[in-house]
């Protein structure tokens, strides 16, 4: 398999059912209104308070995890910042999750020969 592929393969089967919690979530503004870019204080006015503050493992950074609830469902879902504090990805995964999905990435692509793009 190519590193390219490789690496899609891991981050998708991650975030495999990410379609189904767009849809159940999606109005709520944590997921509706965040976006790429925003600060840390942005992001806290739109979903307040985070459950924890984590810093990232993989790449340097920080990341928010939440808990979203609705019609008497709970999702963990999470806002990661770059270095600089900025938003650079969210997902429907603890922040741990989504740190193991990227290493395992870059270990797939390390082992391959790639070079992660992470």
């Amino acid at each position: 398999m190519n590193k390219p592929l490789c690496a899609l393969v891991v981050v998708l089967a991650a975030t495999g059912g990410c379609s189904t919690e767009s849809r159940l979530y999606g109005d709520l503004p944590l997921v509706a209104k965040v976006e790429t870019g925003m600060t840390k204080d942005q992001v806290q006015q739109i979903g307040g308070q985070p459950l924890s503050i984590s810093d990232r493992t993989v790449v340097p950074g920080t990341c928010f995890d939440y808990k979203l609830t609705k019609a008497g469902h709970q999702q963990p879902y999470n806002v990661s910042f770059d270095d600089k504090g900025k938003v650079d990805h969210t997902s429907f995964l603890t922040c741990a999750e989504w740190s193991r999905a990227q290493q395992k990435s870059r270990e797939t692509s390390h082992s391959s020969g790639g070079g992660g793009g992470y």
